[in-house]
């Protein structure tokens, strides 16, 4: 087996990697195979916190949405993310993962509320954590969560799962002569408006802060244990 190159990573899912391409909703297959993925990479004893979006049931450019006003629609947005956080922990803990689901809007009954502390303590019992409701403010990404939950827990790399493997010059999934980054400074990510892999608010934060971002495919299997054993994997974003 082995041995891991980051102690402590956070896991940025879109919603989307719940549900079957093309749909929305949670698919059971998509669910299962993404807790054995993450499951694969626990294995190495690797700490990991987990943001998770909520594309799949509800996002902010939707005609719908946009027929709302803003804070109340990026608040039903919080509470898919809920939904995706349940639903991910269940298929985990029938792996024997241990796994906590914390919310960034109090809600008892089914989450813990965010505490850092907390959080803290569970990742170094070995637990899962799965932070919902974004940062419970309205007009922030899951994307900007994630990097702000990564600096929280003090987290060595932000790893950001997408349906592409990396940083293109221009949008591979419509230009075949599309150039892929092994590597992109924070600088250089942030000036690629068009491509927009993560939020730009997302991206500051991290080169603030110094943290490293791999994009990588989740599609390809166990590229969440690859990136965390280190192997050259997707584009990694960093000074």
């Amino acid at each position: 087996m082995g041995q891991p190159k980051y102690k402590r990573i956070l896991l940025k899912l879109g919603g989307e990697s719940l549900c079957g391409k093309g749909h929305t909703g949670i698919d059971t297959d998509n669910v299962a195979y993404l807790a054995d993925e993450i499951q694969a990479a626990k294995s190495h004893g690797v700490e990991i916190a987990i943001v998770i979006g909520g594309g799949n049931f509800w996002r902010g450019n939707d005609p719908y949405a946009k027929t709302i006003e803003r804070a109340t629609a990026d608040y039903m947005g919080m509470l898919a993310t809920m939904m995706n956080s349940l639903a991910l922990q269940d298929a985990l803990e029938k792996r024997g993962v241990h796994t906590r689901v914390q919310s960034a809007i109090e809600m008892r009954a089914i989450a813990e509320p965010y505490i850092r502390r907390r959080a803290l303590r569970h990742l170094e019992k070995g637990r899962i954590v799965i932070f919902g409701a974004g940062t419970g403010n309205p007009y922030f990404t899951t994307d900007t969560a994630a990097a702000l939950r990564a600096q929280e827990v003090d987290a060595q790399v932000l790893l950001k799962a997408t349906k592409v493997d990396g940083v293109y010059d221009k949008d591979p999934l419509k230009y075949p002569d599309a150039k892929k980054f092994d590597r992109i400074k924070y600088n250089d990510a942030i000036l690629m408006e068009d491509i927009q892999v993560i939020d730009n608010t997302a991206l500051s934060l991290c080169m603030d802060n110094n943290l490293p971002i791999i994009v990588f495919d989740l599609s390809k299997p166990r590229s969440i244990e690859r990136a965390v054993l280190g192997e050259p994997i997707g584009t990694i974003i960093s000074k």
